[in-house]
């Protein structure tokens, strides 16, 4: 089994209704996408949150089920729009 997890800061003016997009958006991959086994993610609601508003983790296979989710054209065009509204940081690990 391989794990991934997530956490995003957002970039100044990004309203409310474009991060309920973002969950949506996340969420809706593992039925583009048959190597995401499980997916899980939310708006953060922790008082420890160092500004991360949003997490979320993912399940696969193994590390060759990632990396074919990781270039998945459904997982690009995700990105091409996500990644200018947010800063990430990412934890990547077999269990």
């Amino acid at each position: 089994m391989f794990i991934h997890m997530f956490a995003f800061r957002f970039k100044g003016g990004v309203t409310a209704e474009q991060k309920k997009h973002i969950v949506d958006e996340i969420r809706k991959l593992k039925d583009g996408i048959p190597e995401l086994q499980e997916v899980y993610v939310g708006l953060n609601v922790s008082p420890r949150g160092q500004g991360y508003e949003l997490g979320g983790s993912m399940k696969f296979a193994d590390a060759a089920a990632f990396e074919r989710y990781n270039s998945h054209p459904v997982h690009q065009k995700l990105l091409s729009w996500l990644v200018p509204l947010v800063e990430p940081i990412e934890v990547d690990f077999p269990v």
